[in-house]
């Protein structure tokens, strides 16, 4: 018997190839009817951002206000690449978009939480971006290759396309 996917979990870090990566879930969706889960995670201040934070900006609101603003900026930014990456279709391509069933922005530590909303979704597949890093071109970063040692479904991962 050949493996059902009726739940995708789209990992996203927004970079440039997020839009590209997706493309690849968005056609998996449509040949299988599968839903499509979007995930962004942020990754938590270090202890020392944390206490630069607190040094330079005493009151506490406003610390809270600029925290808040990571999450919105994250969630302006996909809502910008979904807007964008829907412009591109056709109508009938544009169906497709009514199988997205949940968008997550959320700050937490990423392939944990990647791996958990994977398991409490019941995804059936995890689709994740490659990405660079500084001067040499990283096909995997730490999170991905986090994912993939301990994912307990099939994980996909997309290299950067050629146009970048």
């Amino acid at each position: 018997m050949l493996p059902e996917i009726r739940r995708i979990l789209y990992a996203t870090n927004l970079g440039p190839n997020s839009i590209y990566a997706f493309g690849y879930a968005a056609q998996l969706a449509k040949l299988t009817g599968a839903e499509i889960h979007l995930l962004h995670v942020i990754e938590p201040l270090s202890n020392d951002a944390e206490v630069t934070l607190q040094l330079y900006i005493l009151d506490a609101g406003e610390r809270r206000k600029i925290m808040d603003g990571r999450v919105e900026r994250a969630k302006a930014l996909l809502q910008e690449r979904q807007d964008a990456f829907w412009a591109k279709m056709d109508k009938d391509g544009q169906k497709l978009r009514k199988q997205i069933k949940s968008i997550d922005v959320c700050e937490a530590h990423p392939a944990e939480k990647i791996l958990n909303a994977a398991r409490d979704l019941e995804c059936d597949l995890i689709v994740m971006g490659g990405h660079e890093k500084g001067a040499s071109h990283s096909f995997l970063g730490g999170v991905a290759k986090s994912v993939l040692r301990r994912a307990r479904v099939p994980t996909l991962t997309v290299p950067i396309s050629e146009e970048g």
